[in-house]
Order: C-alpha cells, then structure tokens, then sequence
C-alpha cells in the first residue's frame, strides 16, 4: 500500500487549521492567518512524525498535550494564563465536538450494513474502524468556509458603522489650516476639567510640522508635563495656546493630554457643516487606527 507523505501532510493542516478557526469563533478572537498556518503545520508535522517507528515517545499523552498546547499557543498567542486556559479548553471542546459529529454524519449517512462491514477490519483480533476521509474535508472545509464568511460579513459591517461616523475636519490657527478624516465618537466625554470646554483628539502627526522635532517622541512617551517644564529650551510659536487636559487612560491611571486651543473647528458631515471655536484639540502620539481611515476623534458635542 502506497502511503503519499505529502498529501497527509496537507489533509492534516486542513484539518487542524479548521478546527483552530472554529475555536477562534467560538472565543471571538480574530485569528491571524499566519500564525493559524503555523500551527496547523505544527500539528501536521506531529502526525507525520508518528509514522516512525523509532519516535514511539511521540504516542504518549504527555507529548500530545505538549503539541496542542504549544498549537494554541502559535494560533492564538499568550497574554495571561486565563485567557490562554479558555483558548485551551475551547481547542478541546471543538476537537471533541468535531470528532463527535464526524462519526455521527458518518453513520448516519449510511444505506445498509454491507457498508457498516467494509468499514470493519480485524487485525490481530482487534476490531478497527476505518471512516470515510471524504467527510473529514468536507467537515474541514466547510468550518473554513464558515469562518471566513462569519469573517467578512463582521469586518464589512465594522466598515460600514465606521464610515458613517466618518466626517471631514478642519482646524484653523493664525492661518495655518490642517484638514483630516475624524470619527464622531459617543463614547469620546473628555472636557478640559476647568473651562468644560470639549477636546477633540487629532494625531499628533497632523502637526508635526508646526511642532519641534522632539516634541513627538515626548507625546508618545507620554511626557506631556515634563515637556511644559522645559518650554524655555525649545519654545513654540503657539505657546498660549498650550493647555493640559488631565484624563483617565485605560488601566494606566490619571495621565495628561497635550491640547492646543484653534481658532476655529469646522466639521462637514452629510452636506452639513458646523463650525466651532470652543474647543480643544488634543494631541496624541501614535496612530488611532491602524489601516488609516481616521486621523481624529470627534467630541459628539461638536456636532449636536
């Protein structure tokens, strides 16, 4: 019987790969598509390695658990112990249920026991049970399949929300007009605490070139006070206009933001354009979205 190395290499990362999908939907987790390569082939290659005698150690549970751990773990990554324990039990559970499903579609698909018989064999008095491997694609592209559908639809709708918060901002100070994309976001409540004028955060890149070279990698730090401390030795054009907003980051405690005051905001939404003077813009050092679509976060009072 001729035995094709290759082709169970591949039928074996088709498999695994669909059941780590599936156990990224079920987390709710964006799998990379990488990393999921990377450890479907490291499960395929476990089961190659299998077929020679002398790795015999690799037939051990311990191994085997060491193998699904270390695939979770190239698939999904490792922040803390629970999160990598949940995405642990969800890759068994899927197994499990996978397996389980397998053999039921298997059997329930059959026409007579002639069938039930070819899947029979006896070697040495043990019984062993041969399943159809057609099934085992199917299953496996279908949970693909699935998951890239579940995929596109979530991300295609992401965009579509996005995009209708979308608007086009133009700040305005002694004359220098920068225009970018900002996103109209309720959950944006941040006020300047003493005037309870609102502060729409823009990337500091925005300005970078208004701003002195040092200033950027200091925002990013988030050295903001210490930055005011030495104004003197790098002073800035728009120096009045300077203003600390202190604010709440997430799990970091209280922090301050950088903000100047414009002359004037306007914001185009729908054929309509607001225009504001009490405002503040706020710097931030890195970029708020990675693919781009926006350069500033709106204060939804401004367009009330």
């Amino acid at each position: 019987m001729a035995l094709y190395i290759d082709v169970m290499f591949v039928r074996e990362m088709l498999v695994d790969g669909s059941v780590l999908l599936v156990t990224a939907w079920t987390r709710s987790v964006r799998a990379r598509p990488l990393r999921v390569l990377a450890a479907a082939a490291i499960g395929a290659s476990y089961v190659v390695l299998m077929l020679f005698p002398p790795l015999s150690i690799l037939f051990t549970v311990i191994v085997k658990v060491l193998i699904s751990l270390l695939m979770v773990a190239v698939a999904f990554g490792y922040t803390d112990l629970r999160g990598y324990t949940r995405h642990v039990a969800a890759f068994y559970a899927v197994n499990f249920t996978a397996a389980g499903a397998i053999i039921g579609i298997h059997y329930l698909l059959m026409q007579g026991s002639d069938e039930l018989w070819k899947t029979i064999t006896y070697v040495n008095g043990i019984m062993i049970v041969e399943l159809k491997m057609g099934l085992v694609f199917f299953f496996s592209v279908f949970c693909i399949g699935l998951y890239v559908y579940r995929s596109v639809l979530t991300q295609r709708r992401e965009k579509a929300l996005v995009l209708s918060h979308l608007a086009e901002v133009t700040v305005t100070i002694e004359g220098r007009v920068h225009t970018c994309v900002g996103l109209i976001d309720t959950g944006n409540q941040l006020y300047d605490p003493l005037t309870r004028t609102p502060v729409m955060v823009m990337e500091a890149e925005v300005w970078k070139e208004e701003l002195p070279a040092s200033w950027l990698q200091r925002i990013r730090d988030s050295e903001v006070d210490r930055l005011i401390a030495g104004m003197g030795e790098e002073p800035f054009v728009w120096q009045d206009r300077l203003r600390l907003v202190p604010y709440r980051g997430v799990n970091k405690g209280s922090q301050f933001m950088l903000a100047m005051k414009p002359d004037t905001v306007q914001i185009e939404r729908e054929g309509r354009t607001i225009q504001s003077s009490r405002v503040l813009i706020g710097l931030d050092g890195g970029k708020l979205v990675a693919d781009g679509a926006y350069q500033a976060i709106i204060h939804p009072s401004l367009v009330q």
